[in-house]
């Protein structure tokens, strides 16, 4: 292989300058060249937007894949560019679970058949869920990625470039100042004065002129040599100055992009929670309208010990259908004559709002239906309390 010896020693003699620029900086022997305000305030926000994209972009794909072990294995495919193998999600596995054991405990039961219904709008979820993970990571997390990956990287480039122009520029103004101060001691110097034989003493005389002569010049050279050095190096400098803060005064376009890929973000997720939303609702729906199995033991007369324990209070958006018609039709009949009928409640319930009166298992209360109410509320009162009651917690007494 062919070296250039010349530059290479250069390039070397060039580290060398700056090391020692940079030593004698730090321990405060050297000047130190200050970037204006301007650009110094640039460089502070180009390092505090790579800052804070890097810990927002980070936490995004922890909210979007909470799996870690998930994140490295994309991250992996990704680095190969190949395509990751497609995985059941979290709602999507617990949506599996759901149906099997529905299947397995039969649709026709009323467990069954609920794990089913809840199987299947959690799988509705896990796509949602698949959706918003893919659009935020192309209008959200590509962004942000591509800024660190891209124009930071050619701002770290230039800042780098810069640091050394300035360190250059610093070295040359060194030497001057050395140079300088060696000229002004070479011009200051005398030739001694005649001892002895004066005749030797003229030819001393003469020859530390000459070699004072010499001195000077060489001195009056590395000056020249100095100065020049010196304005080449404050032209690259300035330039390279110029050409970082161009850069860094692209950080605003950055911000303006990354906030229109935020206003995108927070759509998809407004559209998945809406979905979510949309989906539970009308599996409460659903789970409120099939006939319902297990609630009938509660309207036997006689109960066991253990079936006589009051049930865990539930909210009323999920209370349970009546399957009994004599019962429905005892509600009915009050509803329609708009008379009062004494109730015994058959468990718990806790008021959701300030309107509605909570109960207690097997309490006795007063119960009418007031015009405009709900079909499936009546109002209740217990001495001085009053509020609206689910009639589903209710057993008419005769």
């Amino acid at each position: 292989m062919d070296f250039n010896v010349k530059k290479l020693a250069a390039d070397a003699g060039t580290f060398l300058s700056r090391a020692v620029q940079f030593t004698e900086e730090k321990f405060g022997q050297a000047e130190k060249t200050e970037l204006d305000a301007h650009l110094e305030n640039l460089l502070a926000k180009a390092e505090s937007t790579k800052l804070w994209t890097e810990k927002i972009m980070k936490q995004t794909e922890v909210l979007l894949q909470p799996n870690p072990n998930a994140r490295i294995e994309e991250l992996v495919y990704e680095k190969l560019d190949r395509k990751a193998p497609s995985r059941l999600n979290n709602q999507e596995q617990l949506a599996q679970y759901m149906i099997d054991a529905g299947n397995e405990f039969g649709p026709g039961a009323a467990y069954g058949n609920a794990l089913i219904k809840c199987g299947e709008t959690q799988r509705r979820i896990g796509g949602a869920h698949r959706e918003l993970i893919q659009t935020g990571a192309i209008n959200f997390l590509t962004p942000l990625r591509n800024f660190i990956e891209g124009d930071y990287k050619t701002i770290s480039k230039e800042r780098k470039l810069l640091q050394n122009k300035r360190l250059d520029l610093d070295a040359a103004k060194t030497r001057l100042k050395k140079a300088r101060v060696a000229e002004a001691r070479a011009s200051q110097l005398n030739a001694p004065e005649p001892e002895r034989d004066a005749s030797f003493m003229v030819n001393v005389s003469y020859m530390l002129s000459v070699l004072h002569v010499k001195w000077l010049k060489m001195w009056t050279e590395e000056v020249t040599r100095a100065e020049q050095e010196l304005r080449i190096t404050q032209s690259e400098f300035d330039r390279q100055a110029e050409i970082t803060r161009l850069l860094l005064e692209g950080i605003s376009s950055t911000h303006a992009h990354h906030l229109r890929c935020l206003n995108d973000f927070v759509e998809a997720q407004m559209t998945y929670f809406a979905q979510c939303y949309q989906y539970m609702l009308d599996l409460q729906k659903q789970l409120g309208s099939f006939p319902s199995t297990f609630a009938s033991n509660n309207n036997q007369s006689s109960l066991t010990p253990m079936q006589n324990a009051p049930l865990p209070s539930i909210s009323a958006s999920a209370s349970l259908p009546t399957s009994s018609n004599s019962v429905t039709s005892g509600f009915n009949e009050l509803k329609a004559a708009s008379g009062n009928r004494k109730a015994r409640v058959l468990y718990d319930y806790d008021a959701a709002n300030s309107s509605e009166l909570s109960l207690l298992a097997d309490e006795v209360i007063t119960v009418y239906s007031m015009p405009g109410m709900d079909s499936d509320w009546l109002m209740g009162e217990r001495g001085n309390q009053k509020g609206k009651v689910p009639i589903t917690y209710l057993e008419l007494l005769n």
